[in-house]
């Protein structure tokens, strides 16, 4: 027998099995991971949440093996064939693989041939010349002619009989699991362009005649490679070493070693050689190598999820500009620049449209327009959508800032905002109920606006693999790609925490114990109550019970409420803890917040008790140190080089500031404000070994770098973050690793001149003009 899943799960994770059942106790009780990773670490013996997300994962597949098997041995006890000697090894199957070996020769099936050849009575004849190849086959098959059954001479039957031991060694388990192993293992992954596509399929043209070996293909070369495939430019095939140049594939060897098949000029040695052949050649190799063209894809499947799920993490955690009132702009051409204004708390204040590039060219009535809204709403921050026209625009704002600084004093700071994903917001059910009466296009204004206050709580509105931080995410399972970004985002939005009073229904709806049926009741609590002012009023929302309490309370903050322990990471379940704290030392609740030298002095194996252990205890004293601390870093813009707009823009040799926008792992794409990401390739990110680039970069992140190569025609920029490198050096990899992702294939146009001269105009003098013409309007 094998051992329980707990105990299973227990060797993998290398933790005691005890920790196991009763996290999984947890789980199976509805317990989010964010809450038992931090509110239950006594239960748990202090699993983090990678280790319960993991354990998580590994529990659903052993779940699914263990229903599985339990179909499998119904199935075989069905047909009567299970004897115990088949029992125990079902029973010891340890992964679905195996499983799925041992359960073939008992699958149902449609009716083979090898089937029919039984029906017809020749089994014996098969075995017989298995058992003593010394037989004459001709001789034999003539016992078992039946021409009723389509065996009327010695071919035929000889044919039925080859079936037969073809079936029979392509369902032996121990066989095809040492082919598996042995492919795996040795083989290589053959790629090659189909005939007559070359041109078609240009893109794929590293992989025109491609070798390398199976098992150590990097994930996005796999996947580049299945797609040329699935596209119809590329074959892919698994080959063993020299077994071009042997007579007989290394496999049959294998297969006439696993029967004792053995060539030494017997009257059926030649005839059982030849049922090795087929065997290998129509059963065994095409099985095998789906099932390991399948492995690869699941393994490049899952390393491509994870970077997918690292970058989103990154990005979610970007450092957020804050509560300052930002005018957001989403760049256009011939329908014009969408503007909108949000205040502090990420309201919408005001909007329009603005025409500044061609074919309008009115530059210096959108610069009135924007100059006007600035001073009215004491605008803060400028946020510029990555789109198209997005440099044209940038400049725009460039000079607007310029201005204002010199004519009004008014000082803005302008970032420049990846969009990806605002169109999805834009055209949302939720976004429609948000603004009503608002044209589309303006909605993907606010969305840039308020993603830049703050990233987190305005990208949760975006269905995860829309917001563009991934590679291949239309390539790889949906339902895993699903299940890991939604638990990518619900570690994010927990380890930050959540302002009950301020947050959208898209943002609770992430929170621990919460969905979006809850989410939408406390908003509409909220608008019919007014401000949440203790936590425990949840409990006075519709449908909202202690189990959903006891999960989300503790992420869910409360600014300057009844209780000030609201506004902290303390559960409430843990407030007679602190209550102690402060009875024992003659205080107020309020007054320990923060004080540090006082919390210092605590020793917390003084307030322990039977629910709340010494983890718990010295987990409420952090937070009470600094309550409610967002995690993420300070924030800071980049700054892109004036005039390099365009590709064609780039010059080998330049030295540009960037902003890290994906990090896979042959290196990261940085954008350095030319509508096309360049690539750094992990053997240019320093200039020491890099084993993994997200040890040196993350998304997010500003970096200086220096151009290497230009390819218009392909639209690959390289990159190197190394100074020392000299363009033409044979710093990287071909780019052919790499694949367009967010902004990387927005197209640009040239900057009208016109848009740069102001014609002597201040914006002094265009806002007094603007004012004149809203008076006469």
């Amino acid at each position: 027998m094998l051992p329980s899943i707990a105990q299973r799960l227990a060797d993998e994770l290398q933790v005691r099995e005890a920790q196991v059942a009763a996290t999984v106790a947890l789980l199976d009780e509805g317990a989010t991971v964010p809450f038992i990773s931090r509110y239950r670490k006594e239960v748990t013996g202090g699993l983090d949440d990678t280790q319960l997300r993991s354990l998580d994962e590994r529990l659903r597949y052993l779940r699914e093996l263990e229903e599985r098997r339990e179909a499998v041995l119904a199935s075989v006890e069905e047909q009567g064939k299970l004897t115990d000697e088949l029992k125990k090894a079902f029973l010891l199957a340890d992964t679905k693989q195996r499983l799925e070996d041992l359960y073939l020769p008992y699958k149902p099936k449609r009716r083979t041939k090898a089937q029919i050849a039984r029906e017809a009575g020749i089994e014996p004849l098969a075995q017989a010349l298995l058992a003593d190849p010394s037989l004459d086959p001709q001789t034999e098959a003539n016992a078992y002619l039946n021409p009723e059954a389509g065996f009327a001479d010695e071919k035929a039957v000889l044919d039925g009989a080859k079936q037969i031991l073809m079936e029979l060694f392509s369902e032996d388990p121990e066989l095809s699991g040492r082919l598996r192993d042995q492919l795996w293992k040795d083989g290589k992954l053959s790629s090659r362009v189909l005939p007559g596509q070359e041109e078609a399929g240009a893109k794929y043209s590293d992989y025109f005649e491609h070798d390398e070996r199976l098992q150590t293909t990097p994930s996005h070369r796999a996947l580049a490679m299945f797609r040329g495939r699935n596209e119809g430019f590329l074959s892919l095939s698994i080959q063993l070493p020299g077994e071009e140049e042997m007579q007989a594939h290394p496999a049959e060897a294998v297969i006439a070693e696993q029967f004792g098949i053995k060539n030494q000029s017997r009257a059926a040695d030649k005839w059982l050689n030849e049922v090795v052949r087929w065997t290998w050649k129509v059963k065994l190799y095409t099985r095998l190598e789906t099932e390991l063209l399948t492995r690869l894809r699941e393994l490049a499947e899952e390393a491509a999820i994870k970077v997918f799920a690292d970058n989103l993490k990154d990005l979610l955690l970007a450092a957020p500009a804050g509560p300052r009132p930002t005018l957001a702009l989403d760049p256009g051409l011939r329908t014009g620049v969408k503007v909108a204004v949000v205040d502090a708390t990420g309201k919408l204040v005001d909007h329009d449209t603005i025409y500044p590039h061609a074919p309008h060219n009115k530059w210096q009535d959108s610069l009135a327009t924007l100059a006007s809204l600035c001073l009215k709403h004491q605008v803060e921050l400028l946020a510029v959508g990555n789109g198209t026209a997005s440099r044209e625009t940038d400049k725009l704002a460039g000079e607007l800032i310029k201005g204002l600084a010199s004519s009004k004093g008014q000082k803005m700071t302008k970032v420049m905002v990846n969009e990806a994903g605002a169109s999805i917001y834009s055209a949302s059910e939720f976004a429609a109920k948000e603004f009503p009466n608002l044209d589309v296009t303006h909605r993907s204004a606010v969305s840039i606006g308020r993603r830049l206050q703050d990233p987190l709580a305005e990208l949760v509105k975006i269905e995860p693999k829309s917001i563009g931080v991934g590679q291949y995410q239309h390539d790889v399972s949906q339902v895993q790609l699903a299940r890991t970004l939604d638990a990518v985002v619900e570690d994010c939005v927990n380890g930050v925490g959540v302002d009950l009073n301020m947050a959208s229904a898209p943002l609770l709806a992430r929170t621990s114990g919460l969905n979006t049926s809850l989410a939408e009741n406390i908003v509409a609590w909220r608008d019919e109550e007014g401000a949440f002012k203790e936590r425990k009023q949840l409990l006075k929302v519709k449908r909202l019970g202690p189990k959903a309490y006891e999960q989300c309370a503790g992420f869910l903050r409360i600014m300057k409420g009844k209780n000030p322990l609201d506004a902290s990471g303390v559960h409430p379940e843990a407030y007679p803890v602190v209550e102690k704290i402060a009875k024992a030392h003659n205080r107020e609740l309020a007054s320990l917040i923060g004080d540090t030298t006082f919390l210092k002095s605590l020793n917390p194996a003084d307030y322990t008790d039977e629910q709340f252990g010494l983890p718990t205890v010295k987990d409420i004293i952090k937070e009470l140190d600094k309550p409610g601390r967002d995690p993420r870093p300070e924030f800071k813009a980049a700054e892109f080089l004036e005039g390099v707009e365009e590709m064609k823009d780039l010059k080998p040799g330049m030295i540009l500031e960037g902003v890290v926008t994906n990090v896979a792992n042959f290196g990261a794409f940085v954008d350095i404000g030319v509508h096309q990401d360049g690539l750094v390739h992990i053997s240019a990110l320093a200039d020491s070994f890099v084993k993994d680039p997200r040890d040196v970069v993350k998304a997010g992140d500003l970096v200086k770098v220096k151009v290497m190569d230009v390819d218009l025609p392909r639209k690959r920029i390289a990159l190197s973050c190394r100074m020392s490198d000299q363009p033409g050096e044979n710093t990287s990899r071909p780019m052919g690793d790499s694949k367009k992702t967010g902004n990387q294939a927005r197209s640009t146009q040239k900057h009208n001149q016109q848009q740069g001269q102001m014609s002597g105009n201040t914006l002094g003098d265009l806002l007094k003009a603007a004012q004149k013409k809203k008076q006469k309007s």
